[in-house]
């Protein structure tokens, strides 16, 4: 069966605590390279039947109202991984 992905992040103005965490685990760790880190969400929606535009329209649109938080969040990627 199909599955349409996800990705949610926090917004960009937003300070992510748990990247800050993370961040701090790097520069503790001797860890060089990476500047930043944020920290998202991955949902992964199993599909009956094949995947339409109609279903990746509900997709968004569950994405958008149920999935995020628009306030503190933007869906940043719906893909089909099959």
């Amino acid at each position: 069966m199909p599955t349409i992905v996800v990705d949610v992040m926090p917004k960009p103005e937003l300070l992510d605590p748990q990247g800050k965490a993370v961040s701090g685990a790097f520069a503790r760790l001797g860890v060089t390279g990476f500047s930043d880190v944020r920290i998202g969400k991955r949902f992964e929606l199993t599909v009956e039947g094949e995947v339409t535009d109609e279903v990746l329209a509900e997709a968004r649109r569950i994405a958008d109202e149920v999935l995020s938080n628009s306030v503190i969040e933007d869906v940043v990627g719906i893909e089909v991984a099959e």
